[in-house]
């Protein structure tokens, strides 16, 4: 399994990088694909292009810009893609900080709904189609086995 996390500026400028990639690998999930990147207007585009026309839109690509983010393809080698992918958001917890559940990585960390944290593909469609925006083939390295 392979999905794609973006830990977003606000996040990478609080200081939480650290403690937001340790929660995944605590559950048995590691990075094949781990950067530093500045997201550009037609990436941030390409990445939400299912939200355009809707009222948050513009504020959703401007916050993607404000700085770098840290983009990870997160693999694992215990579980198949859909259950990969629901354990992944699991971990992220509710779009909203409010009623995201303490010990998730928004209920811990995420202040407001408007000031969102991470990013995780919803689905294995959403992570092959994301995924690339991202990262070159040659960019991923899998490097665990299955067991």
């Amino acid at each position: 399994m392979q999905t794609l996390i973006i830990i977003r500026p606000y996040a990478v400028n609080r200081g939480l990088v650290g403690e937001i990639l340790t929660r995944f690998e605590k559950h048995g999930i590691f990075f094949s694909g781990l950067k530093v990147h500045w997201i550009v207007r037609e990436e941030a585009e390409q990445l939400y292009g299912q939200h355009k026309g809707q009222d948050f839109y513009e504020r959703l690509i401007n916050d993607m810009l404000e700085g770098p983010s840290i983009m990870a393809v997160l693999d694992t080698d215990v579980l198949d893609n859909e259950s990969a992918i629901k354990l992944v958001r699991k971990i992220i917890g509710d779009t909203d900080p409010a009623k995201a559940e303490m010990g998730t990585i928004r209920g811990d960390f995420g202040l407001r709904i408007a000031q969102n944290i991470i990013h995780a593909s919803d689905s294995r469609t959403a992570a092959e189609r994301e995924i690339p925006i991202f990262f070159e083939k040659k960019e991923i390295v899998k490097y665990r086995e299955k067991k």
